[in-house]
């Protein structure tokens, strides 16, 4: 999924959580769930970049040549500026986007 053309806020925003909830989903379930999501957004993101500044690594053991590479620092500027994994993982829920498997009914209903 592309984050970067997420329309998630960049701050944070102050919602109301009970007009949030669907189903028979409480606050804590909602919670964990967006939790969860925004952790694999966060890992997401995080391999991304890493893949990035690797193309411009340095692989010199020299501690004497120090020296700023210029294509690293924007593209952790850009990184910087996207909105938070939890940001965008509540944009996600509140568009619509995100589906959520109950296994612990699915686990009830099978016994």
């Amino acid at each position: 999924m592309d984050f970067k053309k997420t329309n998630a806020p960049v701050t944070t925003v102050t919602r109301d959580v009970n007009s949030m909830l669907k189903n028979d989903m409480n606050v804590y379930e909602l919670v964990n769930v967006l939790g969860k999501r925004a952790n694999q957004i966060s890992i997401e993101l995080k391999n991304e970049l890493e893949k990035k500044l690797q193309e411009f690594a340095s692989y010199t053991d020299n501690l004497e040549e120090v020296f700023e590479n210029r294509e690293q620092i924007e593209i952790s500027r850009y990184y910087e500026k996207l909105p938070k994994p939890t940001l965008i993982a509540t944009q996600e829920y509140t568009d619509g986007k995100l589906y959520i498997r109950d296994t612990a009914s699915n686990a009830k209903l099978k016994k």
